[in-house]
């Protein structure tokens, strides 16, 4: 049986509440400003975000700027606290802002125009009604079903390979997911089986409960301590994860991954990154943005949040070349879609999970 904390449950259906982390709070003083202008440009982000050092120092040394870093929760507190703010914005670019929540960002006039030329293959990721005018794609990764290859093979059982799959009998018990309320890949799963089963989508739920299911809090939760590739003894050879996962799962001296994403089952996430409307250092903000886009950051992506690029000149590390797949036709929701709908689905998800 699985209960959600109340405290989640009222920040996924209100939008409200979240907290800010930064390096000085809410309350910190205004960057330093030297003849009027700003020598420091602030990014607020969500709190996995993570530039390697040496590239911070790359554009601080490039742009003459600081860089200050506030995290603020993920993709949906971000938004809230964005959203919340706009009027009196707690930094100059914000990064993290995903495909679930950009409706919502654009709809409340966070952002400014960007005057940012997108490189070649970003386009593709563009959010529909903004065309890359105010959010620019940084990176792209899937959420998908992954299983242990290894815990199959050893009982010689078919391991799943659809989101029917996932309802059948012979898999009762071994699927583990992260809550839709308190969890982004717990959202964009329940997404996925939007896009998949259309309104038949609570049915299919149902099935999946059925079918022993187990929901937990958060990605964390499911990955690291019920599944059986997790390292904390978990018994559940089945997770909802990511399509880079795999290629982390890889025994040392071998050259296979011991875990596999399904492909058929993966929901398509974007993060953007904007220049802040009424920022107080814009011009450094436009830059920020720019250098996001740039090779070296997009090269090292992979790496440091476990992400793809999304400029198509940019070459994946040798392990993720090999074992970190992306579909070739993810599921995905329009974002106007799911802005007008996103508070409907949680709620009947909730009723579904709580029974």
């Amino acid at each position: 049986m699985w209960r959600l904390p109340t405290v989640l449950l009222t920040l996924a259906l209100t939008g409200t509440g979240c907290s800010l982390i930064s390096t000085g709070g809410d309350d910190a003083a205004s960057p330093s400003t030297t003849n009027g202008a700003s020598d420091t440009v602030v990014l607020v982000t969500h709190e996995s975000f993570n530039l390697p050092k040496r590239l911070v120092r790359r554009f601080e040394d490039r742009s003459g700027l600081d860089l200050e870093v506030r995290a603020a929760g993920d993709a949906g507190q971000l938004t809230t606290k964005l959203a919340v703010t706009r009027d009196n914005p707690i930094g100059d670019v914000a990064f993290g802002v995903d495909n679930t929540f950009a409706s919502r960002a654009l709809e409340e006039d966070v952002f400014d125009p960007l005057e940012v030329t997108l490189p070649e293959g970003v386009e593709e990721y563009v959010v529909p009604a903004d065309d890359g005018e105010r959010l620019a794609p940084v990176d792209v990764g899937h959420v998908c079903v992954n299983v242990d290859s290894t815990w199959f093979a050893e009982r010689d059982l078919d391991p799943p390979a659809t989101l029917d799959d996932l309802a059948d009998p012979a898999y009762e018990g071994l699927f583990v997911t992260p809550s839709a309320l308190s969890s982004s890949p717990g959202l964009a799963f329940l997404l996925t089986t939007v896009a998949a089963y259309g309104e038949d989508w609570p049915d299919y739920w149902e099935d999946l409960l059925a079918n022993d299911t187990l929901v937990v809090d958060g990605w964390s939760d499911a990955y690291y301590g019920d599944f059986t590739q997790g390292g904390e003894g978990g018994e559940r050879p089945i997770v909802l994860s990511y399509d880079s996962s795999p290629a982390f799962t890889v025994p040392e001296g071998s050259d296979t991954s011991s875990t596999a994403a399904l492909l058929d089952t993966c929901f398509r996430q974007v993060e953007y990154a904007g220049v802040l409307a009424g920022a107080a250092n814009p011009d450094g903000g436009r830059q920020l943005v720019e250098f996001l886009l740039t090779p070296e950051v997009q090269a090292a992506l992979p790496g440091s949040m476990y992400v793809f690029p999304v400029r198509d000149d940019v070459e994946l590390p040798a392990d993720w070349a090999a074992h970190a797949e992306q579909p070739d036709n993810p599921y995905v929701v329009d974002p106007d879609e799911i802005a007008a709908n996103r508070d409907t689905w949680l709620q009947e998800w909730r009723d579904l999970v709580t029974r």
